[in-house]
């Protein structure tokens, strides 16, 4: 019974109802692929499949897998979630199976970048239109929309990497007026910071491989819907027919991640609070993007919609980013030069303008312009991790000073 909890409670007890005498505290893995059926249970096709059946073939369900999907719906306030082999996996099976030939989606035009590519290269060969907007533009957002015809409008807030904040309850009510779902990719939130769901989102979209499971040892995506029927038609169609199914083990790794999330997310945001500020007094620094600060574009949606502003953040600089990334790479020796991001280390990684706008986002006129005029030549990603944070910024001093 979950009913009232509070998160730091949901992310040990989610999904857990077997108290008996001799059952594990700690989740077992549940390893098995296959599983004994009734005969007059399940049918062999999975197109048979309705309500929640026990157990049956790992592709449709897992016991595992089930209870890392019961806590991210206690998580984020839903009616139920599917889990997926990663936070792609999960993009794509939202993106392929809500929308078919002749629908309009509208999209963030700074996202992830897989989602970008996924929209630009894949979803026009099926016959799918796509808009790409400033998201944090509410009347951008309007504007995009094509009575009739769009069907989804999907948002990454904070968005990677210029950690643009979009307001997700005015765009859920533009999405809905018009006919259309709203989905929300809240990874670089987590639920601990953001609910897109209670805030009026049809879908929470997250890569597990960040935050939820927060070690950097595991691959994940998920997708929490606002309604049943929506949950069970993702794990029916796309979950069971593209098959990005989660391995039992890695759910089992996001599982004990998910247990010191809300503790994790605290120190996160401490830590980058405090390298943030140390950032944007640095001479050699010309700008800071983080949610948390004052100087944020959109801080005051932020402050609205966010409980927790993260851990991630980007800064540009004066001088040659390039050469300075090269140095960073040589000479840091607590923050890890690397991808990714989420996990309980810092990581730093530059992403040159250029490169981006050329390989993913290949924006044009006033969205380019905007673009550049928030990462210059290129941002520093930085994701900032459970060190000491004075050890952090002795670091960054390192190579800056």
């Amino acid at each position: 019974m979950t009913e009232g909890l509070k998160q730091a409670t949901l992310a040990l007890r989610g999904g857990i109802t077997a108290r008996q005498p001799g059952v594990s505290v700690t989740p077992d893995i549940v390893p098995g692929s296959s599983f004994y059926a009734d005969a007059e249970g399940v049918g062999f096709s999975a197109n048979e499949l309705t309500g929640s059946p026990p157990p049956f073939y790992t592709r449709w369900g897992n016991p595992t897998l089930t209870l890392l999907e019961d806590r991210l719906t206690a998580l984020e306030g839903g009616a139920g979630s599917v889990v997926f082999g990663s936070g792609m996996g999960a993009i794509s099976a939202l993106f392929l199976s809500r929308l078919k030939s002749g629908d309009h989606l509208v999209l963030s035009n700074v996202c992830y970048a897989g989602a970008a590519e996924l929209a630009l290269d894949i979803l026009p060969g099926y016959g799918i239109e796509v808009t790409r907007v400033d998201t944090s533009k509410t009347e951008s957002v309007a504007a995009a929309i094509r009575p009739g015809k769009t069907r989804l409008v999907h948002i990454e807030t904070p968005a990677n990497p210029i950690l643009r904040v979009s307001d997700i309850a005015a765009i859920a009510e533009i999405a809905h007026r018009a006919g259309a779902e709203f989905s929300v990719d809240s990874t670089i939130a987590t639920p601990v910071a953001t609910q897109p769901l209670l805030l009026g989102a049809d879908y929470v979209v997250h890569s597990l491989t960040k935050y939820l499971v927060g070690h950097g040892d595991a691959l994940g995506g998920s997708i929490t819907a606002r309604d049943i029927e929506n949950a069970t038609a993702l794990r029916a169609g796309p979950l069971i027919h593209f098959g990005a199914v989660l391995s039992p083990f890695a759910a089992w790794l996001i599982l004990r991640g998910i247990e010191t999330l809300p503790a994790r997310m605290r120190i996160h945001e401490e830590n980058a609070r405090s390298v943030a500020r140390y950032l944007e007094g640095h001479p050699a620094v010309a700008s800071v993007l983080w949610p948390g600060l004052e100087s944020h574009p959109q801080a005051e949606i932020a402050r609205r919609q966010m409980k927790n502003f993260s851990s991630l953040l980007s800064f540009t600089v004066k001088g040659d980013a390039k050469a300075l990334a090269s140095r960073f790479a040589r000479e840091l020796q607590v923050i890890s030069y690397a991808v990714s991001l989420g996990k309980t280390v810092s990581l730093l990684f530059y992403i040159p303008t250029d490169d981006l706008l050329r390989s993913a986002f290949r924006l044009e006129g006033e969205a380019q312009a905007d673009y550049r005029a928030a990462a210059g030549e290129g941002v520093f990603r930085l994701s900032v991790g459970l060190e000491d944070a004075d050890d952090l910024i002795a670091d960054l001093a390192r190579v800056l000073d």
